[in-house]
């Protein structure tokens, strides 16, 4: 059995914290000058335990443990939301860390390969996971070329070049390396807590399909254009909404979650009927079939809606597959979680996406959650109790090492 080092833990989460803070969150954006900060400093603590160490040029941070026996990779993300939580993808970088640091401390063959993933947030467009959907080979020069910051701050490949990335390699997975994935991060949600449990193992993550849904009719003058003969756009959006509202309950899963996000009428006046309008529109789930589902009446809806006034068309702005958790790695977090929180952790689906995902379909791959403060993510409140990391990272490293010392 290995043992992770909690008071560690605690000192480089803090550590990670004081870089980019904000209020009692982080502001580190992909490629921000504070993102790559956290970047050098975990290649030198990787370097500092032996590990060979890279940032490649998507700016992935990857430490591969040298020598002989079984190897597992476990990480995170190391990026931020704008203005947001200190432990959203921190939290599972130094769980993998400290997990290389016990194996290595403890002298036992193999060890644990650690990765940093860049922006799974989605600070860039192409990818939903930039830096993990690259390191599987789904990432091609052309949709580099394409891809700029939707905050604004330019183009991905300018932002490399700034960073000193330019011109590097991308690293690429090697599936026949490893025995396992291991990815820790915060719950999102408030399952554990309102339960009063400490830790989440993952059974599955749900696919993100996410559509741009546009509606064009006559832009006129609020005041003087009959009701009889407008081609409202504004109203041709609320009602497909409303729809939508009506259909969905019918033939969702137990899990399924839906939203509108963002609402957008041209030109925005109000004195001026919209002849534009736009909404962006996602839905959630782990089953492909209720995902099949839920698409096929999206777009009858909004073929119905085709038919009015205004006429609706439907993009395609993402569709990402979901994935269920393997086996064997799945069942070491539940036998640690029994050692290190008895009658205190629950199996459980994941709402939010998550770089395991990705890897998954190549690697077999396991997930574990620790509490979050009022099911509060992405912003900066966003916090869990000591007590909570320092039980998670126990237990994930535990589960780490039973399955390294596994036949």
């Amino acid at each position: 059995m290995i043992r992770a080092n909690t008071d560690r833990v605690l000192r480089d989460l803090y550590h990670l914290r004081s870089i980019g803070t904000y209020r009692t969150g982080v502001h580190r954006p992909t490629l921000s000058a504070e993102d790559m900060q956290t970047r050098h400093w975990l290649a030198e603590q990787l370097q500092a335990i032996g590990h060979e160490t890279t940032i490649d040029g998507i700016a992935n941070v990857y430490g591969r443990a040298l020598g002989d026996g079984p190897v597992v990779l476990s990480g995170s993300h190391i990026e931020s939301q704008n203005h947001a939580g200190w432990l959203d993808g921190a939290l599972g970088v130094i769980y993998a860390l400290e997990a290389a640091r016990a194996v290595a401390e403890a002298g036992i063959p193999g060890g644990v390969d650690v990765i940093a993933f860049a922006d799974e947030e989605g600070h860039f467009t192409e990818a939903s996971f930039l830096g993990s959907e690259s390191f599987v080979g789904d990432v091609t020069e052309e949709m580099m070329d394409r891809s700029v910051c939707r905050s604004g701050r330019g183009r991905l490949r300018d932002l490399l070049a700034q960073a000193g990335l330019a011109g590097r390699p991308r690293l690429a997975i090697e599936p026949d390396r490893y025995k396992a994935f291991f990815e820790a991060h915060i719950e999102q949600g408030q399952t554990l807590e309102s339960e009063g449990l400490q830790i989440g193992v993952v059974t599955s993550i749900v696919a993100i399909w996410q559509y741009r849904i546009t509606f064009e009719g006559a832009q006129n003058h609020a005041g003087t254009t009959k009701m009889a003969i407008r081609r409202d756009a504004g109203k041709a959006l609320m009602q497909l909404w409303q729809r939508i509202e009506e259909e969905f309950p019918k033939i969702v899963g137990p899990d399924s979650v839906w939203t509108v996000g963002r609402v957008t009428l041209d030109p925005g006046g109000p004195s001026i009927i919209p002849g534009g309008a736009e909404m962006i529109f996602q839905f959630r789930d782990a089953d492909q079939q209720v995902l099949d589902r839920l698409k096929a009446r999206l777009f009858a809806l909004v073929e119905e809606a085709g038919r009015g006034p205004c006429a609706c068309t439907i993009e395609i702005m993402g569709e990402s597959k979901p994935a269920i958790m393997y086996e064997a790695p799945q069942a070491a977090l539940i036998e640690a979680a029994k050692t290190y929180a008895p009658g205190k952790y629950l199996v459980m689906p994941s709402g939010a996406g998550h770089d395991a995902q990705v890897i998954a379909p190549l690697v077999p791959s396991a997930m574990m959650f620790v509490p979050s403060i009022g099911g509060i993510s992405h912003h900066w409140t966003e916090n869990t109790s000591d007590e909570d990391i320092a039980l998670g990272a126990e237990v994930f490293v535990d589960a780490i090492g039973r399955v390294l010392s596994a036949d």
